[in-house]
């Protein structure tokens, strides 16, 4: 049997593995969450909010395709607005200055993204207020807890505007930050670039297909193309090099396309790039396997870079940054990116090199961990080229 057909087989076996549970991909899902802390109280309210939350996500959890034709109406939508509220406000905590407020939602409204419809939630917070000789004012600082669809989605993403003060606060709650704790105080210029460093790091280390594009980057460079086949490299500094290559060229990449798209220059369909970050997956994995770029690996980083370029600037424009703090956010943003991807080769880098000349790499961390990550970005690219999903039991 040709090495082509047994890795076609694996291949297929991977994706009869996958379609029993073994794994859950879709298309990655954004909830927008916007709080406004006000300096004067607007009825005794000085914190205000609203929250949006993707249809096709809150279907997912909760049903809202009532007659089940794969379309959500508005009088579904509607019909579930107390479930809706409740799912939601269940899953979200906020605390003024170590206080737990009281979260309602008097008003329920739907609008469309890029992406789809959402569910937009009115937020209506009663917050313990703090008195200065007799008179109320606004926090000194909010916690938020933010768990929404976590049980659920791994890749789910809550993005927070935060305006307080005249300035704008931004993060990104997923897996590794569930918990924030905000100081509204005027934020020097080197805080604000420390944020936006964060949750550069944090979308990083939370974006699933970025990661395991790099790995499949990474994984061939500790070995050497000699054909017919890959063998260990003899030189760990000749590893590095050949690492050096490729993270730089896909730094590069994506530092021109997420400039291009954060300024406005260059704009795409989210749905669609998002697809091609999936489908860029697939290709640098089976590259591995099959591999026609193996001495030209920088090249492939370089031209799928510019594409997850885009889909680092989505997270920005999401954001919704004032014009003024575009190029902080920007340069931000972009090493908070570089940093988490170097954390990721210098825990990767050395153990790898290690285990080189063994089976245990050559074949089932190289080859079969290549295989499966095709598989799995395969799965992702079919879920965010037809918007459906799969749930692992």
């Amino acid at each position: 049997m040709s090495a082509a057909r047994r890795g076609l087989g694996w291949l297929a076996l991977l994706f009869g593995l996958l379609g029993q549970g073994l794994a859950q991909a879709h298309k990655p899902s954004d909830s927008y969450l916007r709080l406004n802390v006000n300096e004067q109280a607007d009825g005794g309210q000085f914190v205000s909010g609203q929250w949006d939350i993707a249809l096709r996500d809150l279907d997912f959890a909760i049903g809202l395709d009532g007659d089940g034709d794969g379309r959500i109406t508005w009088g579904e939508t509607r019909a579930k607005h107390d479930e809706i509220a409740a799912y939601a406000l269940a899953r979200l905590g906020i605390a003024s200055d170590g206080e737990a407020c009281v979260i309602s939602v008097p008003e329920q409204l739907v609008d469309d993204h890029s992406d789809g419809a959402y569910s937009v939630l009115r937020l209506h917070l009663a917050c313990p207020q703090t008195k200065n000789k007799g008179e109320s004012k606004p926090p000194a600082r909010l916690t938020i807890t933010y768990q929404l669809f976590a049980d659920l989605d791994p890749q789910h993403r809550g993005l927070l505007n935060l305006q307080a003060g005249g300035q704008t606060r931004t993060a990104i709650f997923g897996p590794a930050a569930r918990t924030q704790e905000f100081v509204l105080e005027d934020l020097s210029w080197s805080r604000q670039l420390s944020a936006y460093i964060r949750d550069g790091v944090w979308h990083i280390w939370i974006g699933y297909d970025h990661i395991l594009f790099l790995l499949s980057l990474l994984l061939p460079a500790v070995l050497v193309w000699r054909s017919p086949g890959w063998q260990a490299s003899a030189s760990f500094k000749g590893s590095v090099v050949e690492v050096a290559k490729v993270v730089t060229a896909f730094t590069l990449a994506h530092s021109i396309t997420l400039s291009l798209a954060t300024l406005g220059w260059v704009a795409l369909p989210s749905r669609w790039v998002e697809a091609s970050i999936a489908a860029s997956v697939v290709l640098a994995a089976l590259n591995n396997v099959w591999p026609v770029f193996h001495g030209r690996r920088w090249w492939v980083a370089f031209g799928f870079g510019l594409i997850h370029g885009f889909g680092f600037a989505s997270v920005l424009a999401d954001l919704g940054l004032p014009q003024g703090a575009l190029l902080l956010a920007l340069v931000g943003f972009n090493l908070g990116v570089e940093l988490g991807q170097l954390a990721i080769v210098a825990v990767f880098l050395p153990l790898a090199f290690s285990l080189r000349r063994s089976w245990l790499y050559q074949r089932l961390i190289f080859v079969g961990g290549s295989l499966l990550i095709a598989a799995l970005a395969s799965v992702w690219l079919s879920e965010r080229l037809f918007n459906f999903k799969i749930l692992s039991f």
